[in-house]
């Protein structure tokens, strides 16, 4: 093989290695060119999507959409509020968000955050908004908070996961001390599962509606148990609250037909 022909082999492999390494190039940088420009048109969209919902809010918030004025709150038998926990530290957002609450008609309502925040604050809270504690009596061997309601006023619950955690082993260690004994091992049905739940202190009403305050999408540890036929929904950060969106969010609760099955 001669010098020539090496020297065209060696200048042939050069130009293909080029032409590879500029195709690298052009498809790299066709590829981030793309990728900006949907993360552009994204976030355009969301901009776009979270003017019309703020200005939609505004719009609900002064009446001038005629099918919000029907609002029928007593569909909205218990409604839970779930909070993220360091935007639980915001008592004034949380007090300001409870006045509307009670001004729309919801009557009766359960905080949560995962780390006792709300319940830590729960006396300045029942205060402000001259509201009731939700609590549980023994009335002839009853537990009931129904007692404890009155329709013109502000019931409130305060719920942590510590509730939850604890609930769960004293529920199991009461079924446990129940059952040790028995010869045959017992089907822990629903109803057995909810009465251990009720003799510890542990059990409630399920909200007909659950709405989520904080950056995350998911109801952040709140009981499980209580949350079988409960809606759920985001409304993003507690800072970010609108009357407008409240009122939308319990109105489109109280248009949806919810099939329970059999």
């Amino acid at each position: 093989m001669t010098s020539q022909t090496v020297h065209h082999r060696l200048m042939d492999l050069r130009e293909k290695y080029l032409h590879s390494y500029w195709l690298t190039k052009v498809a790299s940088f066709s590829a981030i060119l793309l990728w900006n420009i949907l993360h552009f048109l994204v976030t355009i969209w969301y901009w776009v999507n979270d003017g019309v919902h703020i200005l939609e809010s505004y719009l609900i918030t002064y009446g001038l959409f005629q099918k919000y004025k029907s609002l029928d709150p007593s569909k909205v038998r218990y409604l839970a509020i779930v909070v993220e926990s360091e935007e639980a530290h915001q008592i004034s957002e949380v007090i300001e968000l409870l006045h509307w609450i009670a001004d729309i008609g919801v009557k009766h309502v359960c905080l949560y955050d995962m780390e006792g925040v709300l319940k830590e604050s729960q006396e300045t809270i029942i205060a402000e908004c001259n509201a009731r504690p939700w609590k549980v009596l023994n009335i002839h061997g009853v537990e009931t908070a129904e007692a404890l309601l009155k329709p013109s006023q502000l019931n409130l619950e305060f719920v942590s996961l510590t509730d939850g955690k604890e609930g769960v082993v004293e529920a199991a260690n009461l079924l446990f001390l129940k059952y040790k004994d028995g010869g045959d091992k017992p089907k822990f049905t629903e109803p057995i599962l909810d009465e251990a739940l009720r003799l510890v202190g542990c059990s409630g009403p399920d909200p007909d509606l659950l709405l989520i305050y904080g950056p995350a999408r998911c109801h952040l540890g709140f009981p499980a148990w209580r949350m079988r036929y409960t809606e759920i929904v985001h409304m993003g950060y507690l800072k970010s609250k609108k009357y407008g969106s409240l009122i939308k969010a319990i109105y489109r609760f109280t248009t949806i037909r919810q099939n329970y099955g059999t």
